[in-house]
């Protein structure tokens, strides 16, 4: 049974595991390091320096420390398997399952890359190439070949002693898959079904005709979506011909909600691609400068809309204090919306019918908000020495009108984006809040300086 450690026990055994690599004892340091979960081995091996790194490939076997391997960051792999000699990584790429190997060969330079999958065997190869060769972020970049498939003569004896054989090197066995001679995609069965039927059955009695499947050029977003539907361990990938050359499994998906959510994230943030903590600086700085470069142009006429009402400020000063919590409250109140609008996409839970009612829900959201809001603000207002009704009343209503606006902002625009193909998280909060920072400015001026001779 592998030992789990905890906060109190990870830095004592940590020591002694350092310790046996100082006294290079080898057969020690296996004992206790291979008793470990793959999680905590690769926490461990993260403390390690460069030399300590050097006498850990030494001990272990490739397939033992593949298991460490596929679990580190990309820029941790890029730095460990620099220090691998060619042998060894080899080894420890075949070790991999094959949409791990490509989801590293497909981040480091070509060269190296066909280096070593010239240096592997070809069957292994040209699965690689396979994957290789599909569009970043659609299914095909994300499967897997490594499945099991049936045909429909074999009894249900017959593929359990086949799984105790072979169902080691798949990716998983949840999900059978029945083809015909050519590959075709037949049908399903599960392994819940297969352990329960009776032995003598065949695979064609059994199997599930009615098949849920994604195409190689699918996006990774789309079987998402269908692994969740459905609620399915696993979906296979079959080409246009019905033939299958892979499966997308539950814990690939994982992976791309986390890569999914991180990239959300950092649009909302206009920090699209740097939040990746393995980014250096001169490289985050680079992708999210273009952001802060065309916001500052867009946040130039905030300014333009101030000095266009300079008379007014001149003549009544004390709208200016009141300017932060225009701006502030038309900005969060647009990113509101925008999560919910972003929220729904993402989830493809909004059809046509669904966006109108979401439309009027913001709208109607927008006018219970902007009416306790600007009652609030008047009352506030009062309070303020020097402040009189009739300015609260223009403080109130432009928090009113501004509300409502920014809400239907934050509605449409990003619902306008996403109809023009283009992933509506760019719409994110900075945009947002700068266009509502220009819209309610607009609207405490003008309505301050219609008001003017009565302040």
């Amino acid at each position: 049974m592998r030992k789990t450690l905890n906060v109190k026990n990870r830095e004592e055994f940590s020591y002694y595991l350092f310790l046996y690599i100082k006294q290079d004892d080898n057969q020690r340091f296996r004992e206790e390091f291979l008793e470990l979960h793959p999680k905590e081995q690769m926490d461990i091996f993260k403390q390690m320096n460069r030399e300590r790194r050097k006498r850990v490939y030494d001990y272990l076997e490739p397939g033992e420390f593949a298991e460490i391997f596929q679990g580190l960051a990309l820029a941790e792999q890029k730095t460990v398997f620099a220090e691998l000699d060619d042998d060894f990584a080899i080894q420890v790429l075949k070790k991999l399952p094959a949409d791990e190997t490509t989801d590293f060969l497909s981040n480091i330079p070509v060269g190296i890359s066909s280096y070593f999958l010239s240096k592997m065997d070809r069957k292994a190869a040209n699965k690689i190439e396979l994957l290789l060769s599909y569009k970043e972020n659609t299914a095909g970049a994300i499967m897997t070949t490594e499945f099991i498939t049936l045909s429909v003569k074999e009894t249900l004896s017959q593929v359990l002693n086949r799984l105790r054989e072979v169902g080691a090197e798949a990716e998983t066995i949840y999900y059978l898959y029945v083809t015909d001679g050519e590959g075709k995609l037949l049908g399903i069965v599960s392994l819940r079904e297969l352990i329960v039927a009776e032995p003598d059955k065949t695979v064609e009695s059994l199997m599930k005709e009615q098949i849920i499947s994604v195409s190689p050029f699918a996006d990774q977003e789309e079987v998402s979506a269908i692994i969740k539907d459905y609620d399915l361990l696993a979906v296979p990938v079959v080409t246009e011909e019905d033939k299958i050359v892979g499966i997308v499994t539950v814990d690939d998906i994982l992976d791309v909600i986390e890569k999914e959510n991180t990239e959300n994230m950092g649009q909302f943030a206009a920090a699209s691609g740097a939040l990746d903590l393995d980014v250096g600086a001169a490289a985050a700085a680079k992708k999210r400068l273009p952001w802060l470069i065309l916001l500052l142009f867009i946040g130039m006429l905030t300014a333009g809309v101030i000095s266009g009402f300079e008379r007014t400020l001149a003549e009544l000063s004390l709208l200016a204090i009141f300017i932060p919590l225009i701006a502030d409250t038309a900005g969060n109140t647009g990113t509101q919306s925008l999560a919910v609008v972003v929220r729904g996409l993402a989830l493809h839970k909004l059809d046509r019918k669904a966006k109108m009612k979401l439309l009027k829900r913001e709208c109607l959201t927008g006018l219970l908000m902007g009416t306790a809001c600007g009652i609030l603000v008047v009352l506030i207002t009062l309070v303020i020495p020097g402040a009189t009704m009739i300015l609260g009343a223009v403080i109130g209503t432009s928090i009113f009108v501004m509300i409502v606006i920014s809400s239907l902002i934050g509605t449409i625009v990003p619902l306008i984006i996403h109809r023009l193909k283009i992933d509506p998280a760019v719409a994110s909060g900075p945009f947002i809040t700068t266009i509502n920072d220009i819209v309610g400015l607009f609207v405490y001026f003008s309505i301050a300086t219609s008001l003017l001779s009565y302040l």
